[in-house]
Formats: C-alpha cells, sequence, structure tokens
C-alpha cells in the first residue's frame, strides 16, 4: 500500500491497540497479536521498550507476516529504521524521537503518527504534517514513562476541535473510564494493559471495539 491507502484505512480505526510484553499477564507479543486481531482490530502498534533493536527487527518481521496475510496495520513505535526495513505501515514517534520532518524524508509512503501531551505540540505535529496525533496521557498511567500529569478527557475535546488529522487518545483508559473518553469526542482509542492483561483478549476488543463503534454513529 501507499501513503494515501494507508490514510485511507486510517480512518476506519476505532480501537488502536499496542503491545508491551511485560504487562501481558505471561503471554507473548506474538499471542497477544493473533489475539487482538481475533477480536477484530484493524490495527496494532508494536510497542515494546524492553527489546534490543536486533530483537526488535525480527518480532517485527513475524508481525509484518501475520498483520500483511490479515489485512491487519502495522505501526512500529519510536524505530524509523525497523518500521522501513520490516515493511510496516508506519511509525509512531514520541517528542524525543526523529523530529516528523526528517522521518518523512526517509519514509515518505509510511504513516506517521505522533504522541503529544499538551495543545501546543498537537498543533505542531498537525503543522509538521503528521498523519496522525496521539493526545495523552488522557488518565495517569505507568506505561508512559516521563510524562509528569494526565491531561484528563477534557483535553480530547479542547484540542481535537483544533485538530484537523485523525488523532488517537490513549493514557489510562480502561472499560471503567471509556464512556467519559468517548462522550469527549474521542473515535480512536488506544490502550495498552486494559488489552494486554485482560483474561480474554479477543472477547475484550471485540467489547471495547463494539462500543467506540456505537459511539461514533451516534
Amino acid at each position: 500500500m501507499n501513503r494515501e491507502m494507508r490514510k485511507a484505512k486510517f480512518q476506519e480505526v476505532d480501537i488502536y491497540p499496542a503491545t508491551c510484553e511485560r504487562l501481558s499477564a505471561g503471554r507473548s507479543n506474538l499471542e497477544v497479536l493473533q489475539a487482538v486481531i481475533q477480536g477484530g482490530a484493524g490495527i496494532i502498534q508494536l510497542r515494546e521498550k524492553d527489546y534490543n533493536a536486533r530483537a526488535l527487527y525480527h518480532l517485527a518481521l513475524k508481525f509484518r507476516e501475520i498483520t500483511a496475510k490479515e489485512g491487519v496495520l502495522l505501526i512500529i513505535n519510536d524505530h524509523l529504521d525497523i518500521a522501513l526495513v520490516s515493511g510496516a505501515d508506519g511509525v509512531h514517534l514520541g517528542q524525543e524521537d526523529l523530529p516528523l520532518g526528517a522521518a518523512r524524508k526517509l519514509a515518505p509512503e509510511l504513516l506517521i503518527g505522533v504522541s503529544t501531551h499538551s495543545r501546543d505540540e498537537a498543533l505542531q505535529a498537525q503543522r509538521d504534517g503528521a498523519d496522525y496525533i496521539n493526545i495523552g496521557p488522557i488518565f495517569p498511567t505507568k506505561t508512559k514513562q516521563g510524562v509528569e500529569r494526565s491531561l484528563g478527557p477534557e483535553a480530547i475535546s479542547t484540542i481535537g476541535k483544533e485538530i484537523n488529522v485523525p488523532f488517537t487518545v490513549m493514557g489510562g483508559i480502561n472499560e471503567n473510564n471509556l464512556d467519559e473518553v468517548l462522550a469527549a469526542g474521542a473515535q480512536r482509542v488506544a490502550m495498552v494493559t486494559a488489552i494486554t492483561q485482560a483474561a480474554n483478549i479477543s472477547a475484550t476488543v471485540s467489547r471495547l471495539k463494539e462500543k467506540i463503534r456505537r459511539a461514533r454513529s451516534t
């Protein structure tokens, strides 16, 4: 797929699972991947802070093989080089990663998403040409290191109304507070532990996906 095809497919995203093996209740990243696909997710972010580059590369190749077969978008967190050599659909960059403009020069056909933690960062990512923006953390979370405060669900409506590209929200979101997030205007919800630590991942993904889709249709 080229970038435009990937962007069109991203528009359909509702639930956006991201991996973290050490927070997966003893399950491997590949087991989580298979379960989220079974649950109906159309995208997966390979987010693995505890692997070295070589191990992450080999895992990315396995993820690409499976996601390509299933028609699921594959986003690699942080590592543009691994996204490129694995044939992934995109890369997700943090505020301390390679600048978006530099990444675009190297990867003109990849989706490039950017994590933002304030209105100013979100608007800057939009100006820089991000294909999508993540806003967060919405609630306190253990998976986001180096971010001192959560934004609260009100940030979804206040920042979201100024963003013209698709945006995801992330950070401490689970089944107990998802309604609050959706009521604030979220249409694409990224989650780590609410999915990876679920007793039944596929059933949880299916249930969350349906709740998001119902909110989008109202």
